[in-house]
């Protein structure tokens, strides 16, 4: 275990580990058998994780004794839907789950939250533990108790708090990633940093790209998780300073919702929406101009979109985007809510957003 790193999302009864690094899997796999009542795995996954992981899972799970199901979704956001539940639980029905076994997620966001929500809904309640497969949800989706589905109205509309029993982030699984991928991910790391970690952020730029070095990757990792493991500790189901873990992502679900399907990775347009929300703090005059440079010249230097027109996708309309913007669920009383950024590593809630002045604010940023 010496060259792993356990961070504990303290919940009182219901706390439970990440576990990070190289071979974390293999390391883990007595503990995460302990966890299977029945003596058997259901493991959730969608076709493309299938094809690169799961023997080598399956492998490691035989080992310990346990037989092994699986449920295998097709690759995409359209598995998480209300169709792509219906699967899932009909399937842990099928298999007659008990309400006292434990499922394993084993994929990226979609399927964690996929099968996470999937867990929180069936006989009312049964374990997960989520083996996330890329970076973006090592650092973000597998923690926290976030599970859910998307809807005509927008992503996650659907969906239930509902904490896993351990998360396992092993970085071998990261190795069949495409860059694209790992970067997407790294904007979360980022995203910790620029919340509420400015020492954090000091490191990241001058380790610069090879923070992707196994050592550094954990230790970034570890200290996103450990952020949010606060967070997630005083404010779990998102009533108050939870929502400070939404930075860019306004911005950023509006570029997602705009653009065509799987143009833009999520991580990418989150990235550009840090930026967006660096800049309109500096317009605001709440935050340096230094600071919001800071953050672009670091964007820029590691390989991540810092402005909207070096998105894959760049036809944008500001009125459109502020539409967007209203439909997200931190919104209160109809107005938006952004967060927003005093300085590197000190953002904030603005709940009193003016509607006019951002969309005038994007348009002179979308030309």
């Amino acid at each position: 275990m010496s060259d792993l790193i356990t961070v504990e999302i303290p919940l009182g009864e219901r706390s439970y580990n990440v576990v990070i690094g190289p071979e974390a899997l293999m390391t883990v796999s007595p503990l995460v058998a302990e966890m299977m009542q029945r003596g058997r795995a259901i493991i959730v996954t969608d076709e493309i994780v299938a094809q690169h992981h799961l023997a080598g899972v399956k492998t490691l799970l035989t080992a310990q004794g346990l037989t092994v199901e699986t449920i295998t979704m097709p690759p995409g956001e359209t598995s998480k839907s209300f169709a792509g539940l219906e699967g899932v639980v009909s399937r842990l029905l099928d298999l007659n789950v008990d309400r006292n076994e434990t499922i394993i997620a084993l994929g990226g966001g979609v399927i964690g939250d996929l099968a996470g929500f999937a867990a929180a809904v069936t006989k009312r309640g049964v374990n997960f533990i989520q083996i996330p497969t890329t970076l973006l949800s090592q650092v973000d989706s597998s923690v926290g108790g976030k599970t859910g589905i998307n809807t005509g109205h927008g992503k996650n509309f659907v969906g239930a708090f509902h904490q896993p029993r351990m998360v396992v982030a092993d970085l071998g699984l990261l190795t069949t990633l495409p860059d694209r991928e790992l970067l997407s991910g790294y904007a979360e790391i980022v995203k910790a940093a620029l919340i509420d970690d400015a020492r954090l952020f000091d490191s990241l730029e001058k380790i610069g790209v090879q923070v992707f070095d196994s050592r550094a990757l954990s230790q970034a990792i570890a200290a996103a998780v450990a952020f949010k493991a606060r967070i997630v500790a005083e404010d779990e189901q998102e009533r108050g300073r939870r929502a400070l873990l939404n930075l860019g992502h306004t911005f950023g679900h509006a570029f997602e919702a705009e653009a065509p399907k799987d143009v833009i990775r999520h991580g990418e347009a989150v990235a550009a929406g840090m930026a967006l929300a660096f800049e309109y703090s500096v317009q605001l005059g709440v935050c340096p101009a230094e600071d919001a440079a800071r953050v672009i010249a670091h964007l820029d230097d590691i390989g991540l979109p810092s402005e909207a027109g070096k998105l894959a996708h760049t036809q944008w309309d500001a009125r459109r985007l502020v539409a967007r913007m209203r439909d997200d669920k931190k919104n209160q009383d109809g107005r938006i809510t952004l967060i927003l950024a005093r300085g590197i590593g000190n953002a904030y809630i603005e709940t009193n957003v003016d509607e006019e002045d951002l969309v005038a604010f994007l348009e002179t940023k979308l030309k």
